[in-house]
């Protein structure tokens, strides 16, 4: 799935998808997001104990990294999807707080170790300059030395695989139709969704629809404005390779690992 364009559209949106999600995204790699922030944490030789994770959604994957034992703080704008984050946690008996935060005006956080933002978050920052905003932002929650892990679309699969295609799922539960046409910047994608769920209280499937607005960026883009906020570049690779440097022309995620530079 992808992001709409201003975070208003996500909360607005995702309060009608937020308990569909998880039946959406059974087959989402969390536990390789998990091991793969490990990985580079012990890569880097890191010292880590607190995580934020920006763009948390569900909670999946804040629920697995706090059940391994690390400080968890989920940070998303949509109140539904953390409802069920928060449901998730109680459940598997795991401390962590939950935030409602706008990524781009990320304010009044203590100092991290890591922070981590999978599943494409950024790519929901359609905008440059909200983009170079936000790793501002990331880069004010950490302490000298702190890593930002993320992952973002490449450029090479928004252009051979999500471009004017037409996917479509059936489940028991829910079922889509998705629809995803260019824009006319590069690496722009606009995606329409038509869910059909099935509603255990009417005994009926109900229809909703959504417009996600996408978009990511050359590698050289993101290097910039790593550099430009304070961070030096420690790890790139794609797919989960944990490989420095090991980045497949074919590749659907492109993953990069930073570290904070001392203020200058």
């Amino acid at each position: 799935m992808s992001f709409p364009s201003t975070m208003q559209a996500i909360a607005m949106t995702y309060e009608q998808m937020a308990y569909y999600y998880d039946l959406l995204m059974t087959e989402a790699p969390y536990d390789q997001w998990k091991s793969f922030t490990e990985a580079m944490i012990e890569q880097t030789k890191t010292s880590v104990s607190s995580i934020i994770d920006l763009g948390c959604g569900t909670g999946q994957i804040t629920t697995r990294l706090a059940e391994s034992g690390y400080h968890m703080t989920g940070v998303d704008y949509s109140s539904d999807m953390l409802t069920v984050a928060k449901q998730r946690a109680d459940s598997e008996r795991v401390p962590i707080q939950f935030i409602q935060q706008d990524l781009r005006m990320l304010e009044g956080f203590p100092l991290y170790d890591a922070a981590v933002s999978y599943c494409d978050v950024l790519n929901y920052i359609t905008d440059e300059e909200e983009l170079r905003t936000v790793f501002q932002r990331v880069a004010g929650l950490l302490r000298t030395g702190g890593l930002f892990i993320f992952d973002v679309h490449s450029l090479q699969h928004v252009h051979n695989y999500y471009k004017n295609q037409t996917f479509a799922d059936v489940d028991d539960d829910v079922a889509y139709i998705w629809f995803c046409t260019p824009g006319e910047r590069e690496g722009e994608m606009h995606h329409d969704v038509t869910f059909f769920a099935w509603d255990h209280s009417s005994g009926h499937y109900i229809r909703f629809d959504e417009y996600h607005h996408q978009r990511t960026y050359s590698i050289h883009f993101y290097r910039q404005l790593l550099d430009e906020a304070g961070f030096t570049i420690r790890h790139v690779s794609s797919d989960f390779l944990e490989e420095n440097n090991a980045i497949d022309a074919e590749s659907e995620r492109l993953f990069i690992t930073a570290a904070k530079r001392p203020d200058d």
